[in-house]
This record gives structure tokens, C-alpha cells and sequence, in this order.
């Protein structure tokens, strides 16, 4: 998910940010979601429009992890 991220650094916004902890636990909720969604043969328009949907939150929880990750960073140099 977060490839190529220091571990420390991560470590360290779970310990001191709750907004990266509840990104970080929606982030994995949407995951399983879109599992269950890859598992089925065959996908409604709802599902789809559903799935379409989880997938965007997903991006823009990680694009705001991602950022707050680089504050970290920034503030570690």
C-alpha cells in the first residue's frame, strides 16, 4: 500500500496522528470491500457504480496518508 516508505516513519504517524490511524483503518476497510467485489463473477450497475466509488475513496485516503508522510519527512530532515 505504502510502498517504498521508510517503516519508522510510518510507525511514527500512527503513534502521533489520528487522522493517518483512521485513514490508515479506512484505507484497509475499502480493501476488503473491493476484494469481496473481485471475488464475484459478475458485478450489478449498482455494485459497479459501488465499487467505482470505494475505489476513489481508497486513492484519496492514500493521496492524504501520503501527504501527511511527507510532513513527517519534512520534518524529520
Amino acid at each position: 500500500m505504502l510502498d517504498g516508505i521508510d517503516t519508522a516513519l510510518i510507525e511514527r504517524a500512527q503513534q502521533e496522528s489520528d487522522e493517518f490511524c483512521q485513514l490508515l483503518e479506512a484505507h484497509q476497510a475499502y480493501e476488503a470491500q473491493l476484494s469481496a467485489y473481485d471475488e464475484l463473477s459478475y458485478l450489478s450497475e449498482a455494485q459497479e457504480v459501488e465499487r467505482k466509488r470505494l475505489q476513489k475513496l481508497k486513492l484519496q485516503g492514500k493521496d492524504r496518508m501520503v501527504a501527511i508522510l511527507n510532513q513527517y519527512q519534512l520534518s524529520k530532515s
